[in-house]
């Protein structure tokens, strides 16, 4: 049962202002209840003031949550999904370009709600990576990604040394610009950019890529996903920095002897699928196959 839906738009996403309105009328036409994320709901006309909640909140208050914006808003509300431990579907749409992940335009949102309060829309469950930074045995951070797990040198550093294991097999000593560990959804992000292999969605499977090699044969691999990935850092200088990222999101500056461990997250996130694109759709649209 959806008894109440979280709404988040993009920051200073102005031109979303009355389509706030005219989704929580809906469903409150419905006898569900809207919730705005705060920073959403100041983009709301005045005098249209609902029930609000921090983006970290609010996973924990709705069945169901509905995303405004791009790909970059999707992905912070999927992290913050996986963090709160909750297994709602997320309903991403689309303000702009046709993106990988918030697929779905405009038109599309109220049959699709229609379908997901009916318990009838098409779902595609996403894995998520869980990683956690190890500081001589301890976990010091722990964050989750849906698309990938970027482990690269500072702006100004010299290439790095990355000591990397696979479900405790030792795989190479990668001498390289960083690492990016993506998962199939991230497969389409950096990991394209990088030369890497696009993965289809329903592949369990992560993929390795070296970010620029120092040795050419350094190529990117296809791993389990049920495998832990390990990833020891080593800078070539004291000075030099090495730097985790998060979908692009979150950074954290590693120390010498961090070790990183990204693993397949127990929980997927559940993203709304359209019946009007399939997986291929988007891979046209979006690289435009067959058009240059």
């Amino acid at each position: 049962m959806i008894n109440t839906v979280g709404i988040v738009a993009k920051i200073r996403l102005e031109s979303v202002a009355q389509h706030l309105v005219d989704v929580a009328a809906w469903l409150e036409a419905r006898g569900i209840e809207p919730i705005f994320e705060a920073d959403t709901a100041r983009l709301a006309p005045p005098g249209a003031a609902r029930r609000t909640a921090t983006r970290e909140e609010l996973p924990h208050l709705v069945d169901l949550l509905i995303v405004l914006g791009g790909d970059g808003t999707l992905l912070a509300m999927a992290e913050r999904v996986s963090q709160a431990g909750r297994d709602i579907p997320v309903l991403g749409v689309n303000f702009g370009h046709l993106g990988f992940l918030t697929e779905i335009t405009f038109p599309e949102l109220y049959p699709l709600l229609e379908s997901a309060i009916a318990g009838t829309a098409a779902i595609d469950r996403r894995l998520m990576l869980r990683a956690r930074v190890l500081r001589a045995g301890r976990c010091v951070a722990e964050y989750m990604a849906l698309n990938d797990v970027v482990i690269t040198r500072g702006a100004l550093s010299r290439i790095i040394e990355l000591a990397v294991t696979v479900g405790g097999d030792f795989v190479a000593r990668f001498n390289a610009d960083g690492l990016i560990i993506a998962s199939p959804t991230g497969s389409t992000a950096y990991n394209l950019s990088a030369g890497g292999p696009i993965l289809h969605p329903a592949v369990d499977a992560l993929v390795l890529t070296p970010i620029a090699p120092h040795t050419l044969s350094n190529r990117p691999v296809v791993i389990p996903a049920s495998a832990p990935v390990l990833v020891t850092p080593t800078a070539n200088d004291p000075d030099q920095e090495v730097i985790l990222t998060l979908d692009g999101q979150v950074g954290l500056t590693l120390e010498p002897g961090d070790i990183v461990e990204a693993v397949r997250h127990e929980t997927p996130v559940r993203l709304i699928k359209s019946p009007a694109h399939s997986y291929f759709d988007v891979l046209r649209q979006k690289l435009k196959w067959a058009e240059r």
